[in-house]
């Protein structure tokens, strides 16, 4: 087999400086990222045909701030942590349950599902799945992911700091969502504006 690292000295230098920038955290960030990505189309071809079946957004000028929070996680987990980090598998296993609980959630709304808040006037409101046992399954699945994924590294200020900023985020989200869905769950009730 041919070394690169004997013919090129500048080869063994550049993969030594890639093993010390690219680890597991890099690797996971940018999975996240590709993961996400693909949610994003998903959610944006849910959006399309909900609002062309006469859907409704409601605080669409807050969602570059939910977008920017979620790419700012991301961000901190590539850049933050070290590429050499220690993973704990039982935290990667914890988060790995996450996960299918996200596509639970995910699976449960179908068609409903977006990342933005969309309204259909005479769409059910989804009680069943993991809505039968919380209001707002995703947003806790997002709270929880946030902080454990950079636990699985040692990364616990990451940890402690995103999750703060984003259960403010989506404690605001929620209240938007809750707003555009009164007239649903309680139809005496007027929608807000």
């Amino acid at each position: 087999m041919l070394d690169c690292a004997v013919l090129i000295p500048e080869y063994a230098a550049g993969a030594g400086m890639l093993s010390e920038t690219m680890g597991w955290p890099q690797i996971i960030a940018l999975l996240v990222l590709l993961q996400r990505g693909a949610e994003e189309l998903y959610s944006a071809r849910n959006t399309t045909r909900l609002i062309a079946a006469g859907g409704q957004e409601a605080g669409g000028s807050y969602y570059p701030v939910v977008a920017t929070t979620h790419l700012a996680w991301i961000a901190g987990l590539f850049f933050l942590i070290p590429a050499d980090a220690p993973v704990s598998m039982f935290l990667a296993a914890c988060y790995a349950l996450l996960t299918a609980a996200r596509y639970w959630v995910i699976g449960t709304l179908g068609r409903f599902w977006t990342h933005r808040i969309i309204t259909l006037k005479g769409a059910p409101i989804v009680r069943s799945g993991p809505y039968a046992l919380v209001r707002h399954p995703n947003y806790v699945v997002t709270i929880a992911e946030t902080f454990l994924l950079p636990a699985v590294f040692g990364a616990w200020a990451l940890a402690f700091i995103m999750t703060a900023v984003w259960a403010v985020v989506l404690r605001y989200k929620i209240e938007l969502e809750d707003a555009a869905l009164a007239s649903r769950r309680h139809p005496h009730v007027e929608p807000a504006v």
